[in-house]
């Protein structure tokens, strides 16, 4: 099994990363999990405390059951991945199964910033993507999908996204294997990872 973590900055293109490799690959053979997809319950948080949680603090992920998955898919065991709502700031009650595969792909802000699961990294990316760039994709992205205003976007980029970004991602940059500039419009380094895929998975088989 290889797993590969992609980590960058919020809004520097991680996902389209991320998909971009997955549309050059085999169906079936590559398994996803989302950092976001790990963030601790907030259900017993009134909803206002709630929507003060600092999403890019690495005490907001639950990194023990994070860890535990991967070890459970390298020894190829399925596991029962939960589902994370920002709109509520809480898990569903649904999660959903992830079977083990070939390649595995961990993605998130946080993810190279913990040691025991960059470990179990067999190639570390880090999407580098200037801040501007960073900030207008996220003004777009939490207005559609997150029911926020402008207004609140800016304020929770100044109060925490920014400086979480400064103390908790960016450095994380050094462990990185291979640093992607421009997010999901560097076609060149997207194929050099997919290459790197494709030729791991036909030594696999």
């Amino acid at each position: 099994m290889l797993i590969i973590g992609i980590a960058g900055g919020t809004g520097s293109g991680k996902t389209t990363v991320v998909r971009k490799i997955m549309e050059q690959l085999p169906e079936g053979e590559v398994a996803i999990l989302p950092q976001d997809s790990y963030y601790k319950d907030s259900k017993h948080l009134p909803l206002e405390e709630r929507q003060k949680i600092n999403f890019d603090h690495p005490n907001a992920i639950e990194w023990d059951l994070l860890v535990d998955h991967i070890e459970r898919l390298k020894s190829g065991q399925s596991v029962q991945m939960p589902q994370y709502s920002y709109l509520t700031c809480t898990r569903s009650e649904e999660t959903v199964e992830v079977m083990p595969r070939d390649v595995v792909i961990v993605e998130g802000i946080l993810i190279l910033g913990h040691p025991q699961l960059r470990s179990l990294m067999d190639l570390k990316v880090f999407v580098h993507a200037d801040a501007d760039d960073r900030l207008s994709r996220v003004i777009q992205r939490d207005i559609q999908e997150r029911g926020r205003t402008v207004e609140k976007v800016l304020e929770r980029y100044d109060d925490t996204v920014k400086p979480s970004h400064l103390q908790f991602i960016e450095p994380t940059k050094r462990y990185a294997d291979l640093i992607v500039p421009q997010g999901g419009n560097n076609k060149i380094a997207i194929n050099i990872l997919t290459h790197f895929i494709e030729r791991n998975l036909t030594s696999l088989n």
